[in-house]
């Protein structure tokens, strides 16, 4: 039987909890989809404080988690006045020493917020391309000049390495990595589930449109996306959408326009549009396969699907 994938989350002293809870949620909800993960919680303490005072252990103790080749190590960001101090760098010594070790075995290091600061401590963001919470850039890169901090971005990746920025960041990597292991759909499914729409992307602005168009409430028109989205090969009329929303067919257009700004014809355009590039992706389909997946009659649709612009027409 094929392990389950490990991620590893370190729980620090003066840890900051949504930077932990955020992406651990995440991946907790991916088990109710049907992708588990192993998750483990460690600490160089057995017991801490985080940055508000809540306590938090039993924990294990991080040199005895066994790590893989490909398992990944979470570092949630903890409070700078705890960064800046002595026990920081002194309680840490052993733990940093763990991380390079890690690393060089070809264990994944995903930092949230200031998490990046261990990371930079540790002399693993040497010459990488990095980021961290917007307030606390400066800072990184006066205290490790060796580092390459990066502005206006919620996270990067260099060398196996992924830092992001600050709180909500972590969530937007959490998203990334399920959907790089799983595809958007997927992604979204969990996205969905964490009422979370406005997943960003790392260096760039794109954006999957299962999650875009998805940052309001109302849930007839949630319905409809949900519906399309799983059920792009079958089509659907505007009556049978209505019925899915429970609305009236006009009721449904005007509503699905405000609601996402877009007709429902464009965003189904778009949908199409994004599943037909993730299906190439897959080298054992036909363009007949693919067209039919993306619910167009015949190979022509599917190729004049790449000539037009989501949002061109109206229903």
């Amino acid at each position: 039987m094929k392990p389950l994938p490990h991620l590893v989350f370190v729980v620090p002293p003066a840890v900051q909890l949504l930077d932990l809870t955020g992406p651990v949620q995440v991946f907790y909800e991916a088990a109710t989809y049907g992708q588990s993960y192993r998750l483990t919680f460690c600490s160089y303490q057995p017991l801490v404080n985080s940055a508000a005072g809540l306590g938090l252990g039993p924990l294990v103790p991080f040199a005895g988690v066994p790590l893989d080749p490909g398992d990944r190590v979470f570092l949630p960001g903890l409070a700078m006045d705890y960064l800046r101090s002595d026990a920081f760098r002194q309680e840490g010594a052993a733990f940093f020493a763990w991380l390079r070790e890690q690393h060089a075995r070809g264990v994944h290091l995903c930092s949230v917020c200031t998490g990046a600061f261990i990371l930079a401590h540790a002399g693993l963001l040497d010459g990488k391309k990095c980021t961290t919470h917007w307030r606390r850039l400066a800072e990184l890169q006066a205290r490790y000049p060796r580092v390459r901090a990066q502005p206006d971005t919620l996270f990067v990746r260099d060398g196996g390495i992924d830092t992001s920025a600050g709180l909500t960041a972590g969530i937007d990597l959490a998203l990334y990595l399920l959907e790089e292991r799983h595809g958007p759909l997927f992604a979204t499914k969990v996205a969905r589930e964490l009422v979370v729409y406005a997943r960003r992307g790392a260096q760039h602005g794109q954006r999957s449109v299962y999650l875009a168009y998805r940052n309001h409430l109302h849930s007839g028109v949630h319905r409809v996306q949900d519906w399309l989205a799983d059920n792009l090969a079958a089509g659907a009329t505007l009556a049978a959408l209505a019925d899915v929303a429970h609305m009236s067919p006009r009721t449904l257009t005007r509503a699905f326009r405000q609601a996402t700004g877009l007709s429902i014809h464009a965003y189904t355009t778009a949908l199409r549009r994004e599943l037909a590039a993730t299906l190439r992706h897959n080298p054992a389909l036909t363009q007949e396969s693919i067209a039919a997946q993306c619910g167009f009659r015949n190979v022509r649709q599917l190729r004049r699907l790449e000539l037009t612009r989501t949002g061109e027409s109206t229903i």
